[in-house]
This record gives C-alpha cells, structure tokens and sequence, in this order.
C-alpha cells in the first residue's frame, strides 16, 4: 500500500491502538513499513490522590485534582502503572516518520488519542485514523483516508470527567462521615442505586389483593386436528355484563381502584357461579378476526445486545461486553459502543444476500430496511453491532467456540432477521356466552393468534424480561366456529389469584430503565451495574438486583441533602447540557461554575445567586432551571443526622439501622432508669422487603450480646462468649485502664468456638483451653518447637514453616510429641484430597454443554463444569442459588480469560566465587549492609508516599 503525501517513499508508521489485541489484529492487515503498538488504554489521567499530584499545585487542587478556581482545569498524570509503556512509545516514534492514532471512534478514543499526542509530543506528521470495523479493507481505508483530532469531543469528554471527579471527590466523602467509610457516590451510579431502592420501597409498601375467576374448558363436538382443536380454554371476562376484576384493577395496598366499575369475586362466590354453570348450554357470542403483522426487530446496539444477551445467554452486562469486545478486536463484529440502529449499504447488501441464500427470496423485502435512532443524542457516526466485512461469515465458519459463538450468532441472527420480510397472520377472540342455573349471564373470551407467513422469524425472535411472557412466535390455535355456534363445557373450574408487587429489577431491566429515562450513556451502563454490585449497595439474587439495607441510607441521605442530584429529570437533563457541549452548542467553564458555585457565582463566592453559603436545601432542591451549587451542599452538612438517615423503621417500636459494621434491629425502651435497647444483627444479604415485624421479633429473641462464663483463675478477668458477624467466640474482658493503642497497646485473647461447640453449652473450662491455644507439643530431635494450632482450614501442626492437617479439632488438645512426631515422619502430601461430593447440582451448562455443580472449595463454595471454575459472591448461597445464576458466574468468568500467572522471579544472580579472598567478603558485607540502610529509608519513604495517597483517595468516582 502507497504511504501518504507527506511520508517520503519506505517510511516507518506508528500505529498506536488501545489494546494488545486489537494491535497484534490490525498488524496482521498492514504491511512491513506499519509498527503497531498498544497504549494499553489511557496512558494520563487525573491523579489518584495527593500523593501523584505536582509538588506547585496546593490546596483543593492537591485533593481535586482540578483547579476550580482557574476555569477548572484538569492536573493530568501519567498513570504509574504506564510509565513504562509510554517510554516504550517514545522510544518507537523516535524511528518512525509518521503516527497515526488509531483509537475508538468515540469521546473515550478521541481523549486517548489526544492524550497520547500531549505526552509523546511527535515530531512527525500525525494522523487520527478511525474505523467502526476490523477488517483488512477497513484498516487500509482508514489508513488512506485519516483525519484530524477531534477537538469537541475531546473537550465533551474532559468536561464528563472534570464533572464526575468533583462529583466523586465532593460526595463521597459526605457518605464516610454520615454512613460508612470506602462508600462512593456517582454522576449515574448514585441514581441507577436510586431506582433500584425506590422499587424495593415499593415492594414493601405493597399489600397483595385476592381475586378469583373461572377458566372453562369448551368443546365444539366435532374431532380435533392441529388446525382445528375440537376444545379449546377461555377465561370468565364479565358477569351480567359487569366485568370481571383481573390483577391490573387493584392499587398496590391491596384495594380495587377508584371508579372501577368491576365484580370483585372471592373465593366463595367464584365456585358458587362454576356449580351454577354446571348444566349451562353455551353459545358462540361473537368472533373478531383481525390480520396479524409484526416487523422485524432493529439491530442491536449497545443495550439492547445486553438485553438480549442477558435474556437468552443469561449474561451479565459486564460479560456481555467483555466477550462483544473479543469479538471486535479479533475482526468478528463492529464496533460494540453504539447508540446508533444504522447499517451501511455495504452490512445491506451483506444481509440482503445472506436471507436469499438460507431462506430464498420470498423472504427477501423488495427494498432494503432501514431503522430510525431512537436514543437521544445518538452518535450516528457509528453503525449498529454487526457481523464484520462485506460477507457476513455464519457462525459455523467463524470457528468460534463457547461464548464468543453464542454471542456472534445472536447478533448476525438479529443482523440478517433486520432485512427480511414481516411476519404475518391473523388474530381471532372469541366470546361464548351462557346463563347460570340462578338466572346469571356468564361471558368468557378467548384469544388466538395463528401465523401464515413467518418472514424474520425464521431466523430471530426476542426474548422477553418477564418469564412468563408469550414470545412474538408462539401460535395459539382456536377451532374454527362462527357466531351461535353451540359449545358444551367439559369443564369449569374456579382459580383463585393473588397481585404481586412489581418485579425487581435486573440488568437487563435495569438498563432499559436508564435509557428510557436518558440517565448517562448507554456505553457506561455495564461498569455503572459493575460498580453498584461491587459496592455492596446492590446484590444479585437468581437474576434479580436486590438493594442492600446500606444503599438505603445511601439514598436516604442523597434524597434528602442531594435532592437535585439524584433527581431523574436533573439527571437526564445533565446529560442533554453536556451533549449540548459536544456539539459546540454550550461553553464547558460557564456550566461547569453553575454547576459548581451555584448560579450567577464566581470561583472565588458567589454573587446574587440562588447558591449562597448556608443555603445549601435551597442550592441543592430549590426550583427552577438552576444547577445547585455542590461547593455549599457539601460544605454545609450541620443538618444531616446520621443517626437518622441510616434508621427505618419496621413497626410494633423495632427500628432498623444501618451501623458502620452492618445493619441490625433495635427496639427501644424506656425504663425507670432510663432508655434500655434491644438488639440484634441482620444478614447481609437479606432482601429488604423480606424484613418483617414478625422476623424481626425472631431475630431479638434469638440469644445476643454477652454470655459471661465466670473469671480466669489466673488473671481474674472476665471470659465471655459473644456471636460476632463471623461467628461464635470467646474472649476475656480487659480493665479499662489498659492501653487499647499506641506501643504498650494490650490485646485481649479471643478464639473462635469448635464447630461442635454453641454459645448455649459452652463452660469456662472450654474457653479456657480455647483461648490456650497455640499449645506448645514438643520440640523435634533438632530443637525446633512443634505447636498445635486453630486456622482458617481447620486445626493443624506448625513446625517453622512446615504444616500438617490434624483430622479433628479435639485434636488439638490430646496429640502428643511422638503422635506430631510420627505425622512429621510421613511424606508431606503434596497431591490433592480425595474428591469431595458435590453440595448441589445445577444442571447442563447451555454453553460447555457440561453437567454444572456446587463444590466446596478451599476458599468457600464455588461453581463448575469441570473447565471454569467461578467463586460465589458474597450475596450468592449454595441453598438459593438457581442455575441461571450459576451459569452465569462461568460466562463472566469465561469472558475474563485465564488468570495471568505472575513470572517468578529468577534467583539472583551470584556476583561473588568461592576463591574470593576474606578482604573483598569484607568489602561486600560492607556494601551490602549501606544498601540495605539505604533501601530502608526509601521503603519507609515509599510507605509515607502511599498513606498519603490513600489518605486523600476516594471509593470511587464513577459515573
């Protein structure tokens, strides 16, 4: 291939990429003069602390890491952990005679691009060159047609991160002093914890309704076929003419809406009227026949791949991502961050060709499809996800295996069934009628739908966030009868039914939720869950995210201090201002101080704006077009009680809270000589709707607090049993003169129970020899000491660093020297136990297509299909876990990949012989013991640097 104008004839190019992947993919399309190297993603950023800021900047800017009182501008660092590979960078543009910038289409790539241009400072021409695809034709079309930086969105994406530091490093620690200490708080992340919250309030504010009906089964007398049923079902719809009330007719405490003109029937009333339409001769009513049509489904783009992926692959968003950025990088599918449902003519033509090749050209449209965006602020540049190239390759020739196949086949499925015809058919509802022996008028309808042309169908259908939802292909026959047509029932039946509150959210929902509303981008969403889960405010049960009881006084305190900025309306229309930005259309500094300082303020105060010191309710939740000032919110936190934003209260007097340790249940009660509580603590992860009066009862008449077992003989101290978050243990209580820190701090002794000891039966005498523990055996022939001791994996012997497994805790206590003598005697076994049964079966893997179990393993239960092994969560349980969830933990595992191994260090090598003479040994212990005094200095200053640092960083400031 010819090099550019500028490039003298045999020139060397750089080409830089994000990824090792993507580079060693687009390496293999271009010829010898191309170098391509990865920065490794972005290669500067704002720092992370104090610690990594320049020694000039002082004040907020050290802690910021923006200098909000000069236009808010930006201290970027290069990361530590790429100093190495921007060396690596330099040194290959030194030989190179042009750069070319080869990074994603979007504000991200476009700000690693201009990053990398800041801080390698070429000297040679510098290209920006983009492609939506890896292919060689798109690389080398790339490369013969680049373009210059784009600036704005450079700028939109500086002024999406300046926006998300202040708010990080602004918020978050607001939450350590009021809730917890390592909480963060989030552009996005904050509100995404809001709607997951506020529909568990719902869920526990909901009271279920009871309703009954009656389902009839109707014969037509004739004999049945597959297109003609001889019986059919239909469901009672009105009674005298007063329809029946279904699920949708009550509130959510339980009542039937107001001015809904329904018959409510209960349980007696509904198997009253089925007796009574024992005998009743039945007539066809009426029957409505309409045609049926449905197009096809868009392409995907970035949610609704993770909708769809988590509905039929049962992928998480974050897997879905990982395994659609594989297939990118290796030349499999488009660019996977899109907002944009567009295809090219060249992805038309591709899919056109492929319908008339699998499923003929009947189900060839006579033009092509085209979809309009339905994301606001799309960025069009991109097209949908795609199969790559001009010839989609099917999935047998891609030699895929696993998840990456399961993936491409969903998105080239989805890609073809958008360029064929309609489904179409007909739908038909039928009412049949009849009077009860008591002289009532009962009405039961009953719909149909039957499809006489699949069209797309026959290559995709979408799945559906609701289990029990009917997919657009699924064909219900009726008999073909006309109006005064007789029928006889077979059968009627009362059901009874109850209302459920509404579902929880899941990824999938969740994402759809976001982007309904127009809160963050829709590139963001999978590391916006990622963080939410990691946090600890939500957790997964089966599919379902369920809030913690700490996300509720996180959300608890933003509503109330923060209004406007967990607000969904402030939210989305944020994200419209900072769009507005990218487009040139508004100035970043002037947002940036309103949104900062408060309106009409300067950096130095305010001036006549609605933000003024003291005013923070009013900065932050007052009305109008406004942006709050976050400086005054987060200075003015006097009014936040942190006892009573992390306090709800459950009824009959028990209160929850949500302590620094964890959440527990409390009831107060006033006494003669005062307040006296009661408590108990709450699981981590028990659902919050789940927390009712009556468990809560449970859990405060459970035994609690300390269990005094009498005084040591020997130092006359108290012992104590207590049921700690971990588990049962004794401890003795300490005088409370004695030093708890500092040098001369005094720890008490503390050790867990045996597993077949309980706080109800423990005495003194086994506390006493609990806490005796490590107990000295013996001392080898060598005179090296053996002890007996309690771990983590069960009791074992310690003989300097070699250990031996004891078989029993009781163990402990009766071995003797030459029993741990004997068990030292034996060869250490180096192999692996025998296998233990498994805890729980979980069915075929759909993608191993192996049998999935629940093992026990060293460091707790995990799952697996004898290939991936994959760790349950923290909110995962070995008894609740369904086999969705598992299936899921080993694709998230599979899309990570294998773990790295870490290099083992070479032995150093020896600089000295044997035939040195005593003076150079001499020499060297001297210059041996200087570097070690040196080496000293600098890991004590090292140490400083790095408490430093994580003194000033915050949890977290993602979106």
């Amino acid at each position: 291939m010819s090099p550019t104008s500028e490039t003298a004839q045999g020139g060397r190019r750089l080409v830089i990429v994000e990824s090792p992947a993507k580079a060693k993919t687009i390496k293999g399309y271009l010829g010898p003069g191309y170098v391509v190297e990865a920065s490794v993603g972005h290669i500067r950023d704002l720092p992370n602390g104090a610690a990594e800021v320049p020694d000039q900047y002082t004040g907020e800017v050290r802690r910021l890491g923006v200098d909000v009182e000069h236009d808010f501008q930006p201290v970027y660092v290069v990361n530590a952990d790429k100093k190495s590979q921007v060396r690596k960078l330099k040194e290959l543009l030194a030989d190179s005679d042009e750069l070319f910038l080869a990074t994603d289409e979007d504000r991200e790539g476009e700000a690693i691009a201009w990053h990398l241009q800041q801080v390698l400072k070429p000297k040679v021409p510098v290209r920006r060159m983009v492609f939506h695809e890896i292919t060689k034709d798109a690389i080398r079309a790339a490369v013969a047609n680049p373009r210059e930086l784009n600036q704005r969105l450079v700028d939109a994406q500086e002024t999406r991160r300046i926006l998300d530091r202040l708010y990080g490093y602004e918020v978050s620690p607001v939450l350590w002093k009021k809730v917890m200490r390592g909480l963060s708080a989030g552009r996005v992340q904050s509100v995404a914890t809001r709607l997951v919250v506020e529909r568990e309030r719902e869920r526990i504010a909901f009271r279920s309704a009871e309703y009954w009906d009656l389902t009839g089964t109707f014969a037509t007398g004739r004999a049945g076929d597959t297109s003609d049923p001889g019986t059919f079902g239909a469901r009672l719809t009105a009674v005298d003419g007063r329809r029946v009330a279904q699920g949708r007719d009550f509130t959510s405490t339980g009542q039937l809406k107001g001015g809904a003109q329904v018959l409510h029937l209960d349980e007696a009333g509904a198997r009253g009227l089925a007796a009574a339409l024992v005998d009743t001769a039945f007539t066809v009513r009426s029957v409505e026949s309409k045609p049926y049509r449905r197009s096809p489904y868009a392409p995907f783009r970035t949610t609704t791949l993770q909708q769809e992926a988590s509905r039929k692959l049962g992928f998480g968003a974050k897997a879905t991502m990982q395994v659609a950025q594989k297939l990118y990088e290796n030349g499999f599918i488009t660019y996977m961050r899109t907002d944009s449902t567009t295809l090219s003519e060249t992805a038309v033509a591709a899919a056109r060709a492929q319908v008339t090749q699998l499923y003929g050209a009947d189900y060839l449209p006579d033009k092509p499809r085209t979809y309009a965006g339905k994301v606001k602020n799309a960025q069009e540049a991109h097209e949908a996800i795609r199969p790559s190239g001009d010839r989609f390759r099917t999935p047998a020739e891609t030699g895929l295996t696993g998840d990456q196949f399961r993936l491409y086949e969903l998105i080239w499925k989805r890609t073809v069934a958008s360029q064929m015809k309609d489904a179409v058919g007909n739908s038909v509802t039928v009412k049949i009628g009849g009077r009860a022996s008591d002289g009532r008028d009962a009405e039961f309808s009953a719909s149909g739908k039957t499809i006489t042309f699949h069209g797309f169908m026959k290559a995709y259908v979408e799945g559906a966030d609701d289990p029990n939802a009917e997919l657009d292909d699924r064909e219900r026959r009726l008999p073909q009868v006309t109006e005064g047509d007789r029928l006889s029932a077979e059968e009627i039946t009362a059901d009874g039914h109850a209302t459920k509150p509404p579902a929880r959210y899941t990824e999938a929902s969740l994402v759809k939720e976001l982007e309904e509303r127009e809160i963050g981008r829709p590139s963001t969403y999978a590391s916006i869950i990622g963080t939410i889960l990691d946090r600890g405010y939500v957790f997964k049960k089966g599919t379902a995210l369920v809030p913690s009881f700490l996300s509720f006084a996180v959300v608890n305190l933003l509503e109330k201090h923060f209004g406007r900025l967990v607000d969904y309306d402030f939210t989305a229309k944020m994200e419209d201002d900072l769009d507005r930005i990218a487009r040139g259309e508004a100035q970043a500094v002037p947002w940036l101080k309103r949104f900062y300082f408060g309106e009409g303020a300067t950096a130095s105060g305010t001036e006549g704006g609605a933000a003024k010191a003291g005013n923070a309710a009013e900065a932050g939740n007052g009305d109008g077009d406004h942006l709050g000032g976050l400086k005054d919110l987060v200075t003015d936190l006097g009014a936040i009680d942190a006892r009573e934003i992390s306090s709800f209260p459950v009824g009959d007097g028990i209160v929850l809270r949500v302590g620094r340790y964890g959440p527990y249940v409390e009831r107060v009660t006033e006494t003669a000589e005062g307040e006296t509580g009661q408590r108990a603590d709450v699981p981590d992860d028990m659902p919050p709707d789940e927390l009712t009066v009556a468990y809560a009862e449970e859990l405060l008449a459970k035994p609690s607090g300390d269990f005094e077992l009498g005084t040591d003989p020997e130092t006359g101290r108290k012992i104590v049993a207590k049921d700690g978050r971990y588990g049962p243990y004794v401890t003795e209580v300490l005088p409370e003169d004695t030093p708890k820190t500092g040098k001369n701090a005094v720890k008490p002794r503390t050790a867990s129970l045996f597993k077949s000891m309980s706080l109800d039966t423990v005495t003194l005498q086994d506390a006493l020899r609990l806490m005796s523990l490590p107990r000295v055996v013996g001392t080898d022939p060598e005179g090296v000491e053996i002890t007996a001791q309690n771990g983590r994996y069960g009791p074992y012997l310690k003989k300097g660093t070699d250990s031996r497994s004891l078989d029993s805790e009781e163990r402990l206590f009766t071995i003797t020297l030459d029993e741990a003598l004997a068990i030292y005697a034996q060869p250490k076994q180096r192999g692996r136990a025998a296998a233990k049964p498994p805890l729980k079966e979980l069915g075929t893997d759909p993608v191993s297509e192996r049998p999935v179990v629940v093992k026990d393993g060293r460091f707790g239960p995990y799952v697996t299909d004898g290939e991936t092994n994959a760790t349950l969560r923290r909110d995962d349980d070995v008894e609740t876990i369904t086999p969705e969830r598992g299936f899921e933990l080993l694709a998230e595992k599979r899309a990570k990949g294998p773990a790295k191994k870490t290099a083992k260090k070479t032995a150093a090598k020896k600089t000295t012989t044997a035939k040195k003479t005593a003076a150079k040994k001499t020499t060297a212990a001297k210059k041996t013991a200087a570097k070690k005094t040196t080496t000293a200095k600098k890991t004590a200053a090292k140490k400083t640097a790095t408490a430093a640092k994580a003194a000033t960083k915050p949890a977290a400031e993602a979106d």
